[in-house]
């Protein structure tokens, strides 16, 4: 018999309801009970994310048989109950969070409609404004992976992926949940946000999960305008990753304005990596030209620091929520300039370029599709000059032999980032391998004398503290200082 890390639950509500009526006190936290059938759908839908068998054809009888099996931790399971036991010994606080995720979009009154809801791992069910729920079958958007051996698909070497689209996602907690049970699938670590205005992953993994996940998001229906091209690929893996993080946020990356106020569809002109190349090259040898248009890096300082383009305009803004206030304090420098616009792979470019156009004082804002991942496929030893800063353990990936940072300490040429050393610090270190064999290892004077000493709360987690690197940096600086 399987087992579950829990026993049916009862009727809540007519219990509640029994309660009252006969004078009894109702209970402290009834919304515990509702928890049951959420809790009991994430288990599921984690277990069958670990199944190996040809999705969509596997029947309730065939689940207790030998024609699948189930692959976790780099184990293999043939029973059920095994694969049961497993998950709840190792990973019921990933349930957990599963469960809260499922419970914030079930309605409360009508919480017993998933205990009579269809027993499918693969379905979800959403509220409906007249109280009914709506089931979506994601089976029919995994791959079949029978196929495959469980080595091909976590071996070591491996990419990673960075891709983005913006489209209209009416239900994006029914793509959250695909979206996890793929990558879980696929054996593969990162970071997926999803919203109702589109979605943004960077994840990695062996390259036949890599191949894998493409063909299925190129196959789902939302995503069928996107193209081969706009997943930006370079070497890595899973291990570029702590672990996997899927979610559903209000915006698909974080500038901090409303997506209904601006939005994506308003974004500033896409040129090719050739066509960008191309104006970027006229404003290097035509000084008018560079007179009347701004080359505009909207990445975070530590981002353009090892990176930029020649001529460029790199803020020196913390991170991209940043960047709106940017624009309005030194609105008067982009008037009646054309603007080239760049970033990592485009995505923030398309929020960026819609929020400085609804300004309307720009003579044109530009931007180049595809990021600077795709111009350097292209032209390696253009224009861009340094590493390109990269949202994982890696920090960074290289196309050219310039060094354009330097050591926060000696000041050599330096572009390879380390950790503050103190616990409580996440700043990026400049630290050359001299520096470091002397015990430099922190962002700044203030960290180096902490050293290593941990600052705790109460719950024994490091709590984060300003340094020199944060005090004096200014929120919002100024494009032209006088």
């Amino acid at each position: 018999m399987p087992f579950y890390p829990s026993m049916p639950e009862p009727d809540v509500e007519n219990c509640e309801k029994w309660r009252e009526l006969n004078g009894r006190p109702a209970r402290a936290n009834p919304s515990r009970k509702r928890r049951g059938p959420a809790r009991k759908r994430a288990f599921a839908l984690f277990i069958k994310s670990r199944q190996v068998s040809k999705i969509g054809n596997t029947s309730p009888q065939e689940l207790g048989g030998r024609n699948v099996h189930w692959e976790c931790c780099g184990k293999q399971f043939e029973e059920v109950e095994d694969i049961h036991k497993h998950v709840a010994n190792e990973h019921m606080s990933e349930v957990l969070q599963q469960t809260e995720a499922i419970f914030k979009v079930l309605p409360q009154n009508n919480i017993q409609l998933m205990r009579k809801h269809d027993s499918s791992d693969n379905n979800v069910a959403l509220p409906q404004h007249n109280g009914t729920k709506e089931v979506f079958d994601i089976s029919k958007w995994l791959p079949d992976i029978s196929h495959i051996n469980f080595e091909e698909l976590t071996c070591a070497a491996g990419e990673v992926l960075l891709y983005y689209s913006y489209c209209d996602i009416e239900e994006p907690q029914v793509i959250c949940t695909w979206q996890k049970t793929l990558c879980r699938q696929l054996h593969f670590t990162g970071k997926v946000r999803i919203s109702k205005e589109g979605i943004n992953g960077t994840v990695g993994g062996c390259k036949t999960a890599t191949e894998l996940y493409i063909q299925t998001m190129l196959s789902h229906p939302l995503f069928q305008a996107m193209s081969t091209e706009d997943f930006k690929r370079s070497a890595g893996g899973s291990h570029c990753f702590q672990d996997l993080r899927v979610g559903v946020f209000k915006e698909v990356v974080p500038m901090g304005v409303d997506p209904e106020k601006v939005s994506y569809k308003d974004a500033g002109i896409h040129l090719t990596p050739e066509e960008f190349h191309r104006k970027v090259e006229a404003l290097s040898n035509n000084a008018q030209i560079r007179k009347d248009t701004i080359l505009l890096d909207c990445r975070n300082f530590y981002e353009s620091k090892i990176g930029n383009f020649q001529h460029c305009i790199a803020p020196n803004i913390r991170k991209f929520s940043y960047f709106p206030d940017y624009v309005d304090t030194n609105l008067e420098c982009f008037k009646d300039k054309q603007v080239l616009m760049y970033c990592t792979g485009g995505i923030r470019c398309e929020r960026g370029s819609a929020y400085l156009r609804s300004k309307d004082v720009c003579k044109e804002v530009y931007q180049l599709k595809g990021g600077i991942h795709k111009y350097l496929e292209q032209f390696p030893s253009g224009f861009y000059r340094g590493k390109l800063f990269v949202f994982d353990n890696r920090y960074a990936i290289s196309a050219n032999d310039d060094v354009i940072a330097e050591c926060r300490y000696c000041g050599v040429p330096w572009d390879e980032y380390r950790l503050c050393s103190t616990s409580y610090c996440c700043q990026l270190v400049l630290s050359c391998v001299h520096c470091r064999e002397k015990g430099l290892l922190a962002c700044c004077i203030a960290c180096q004398e902490k050293g290593n000493s941990t600052s705790e709360t109460q719950s024994g987690r490091p709590r984060k503290e300003e340094c020199e690197c944060t005090q004096k940096r200014v929120r919002i600086p100024v494009m032209f200082p006088h």
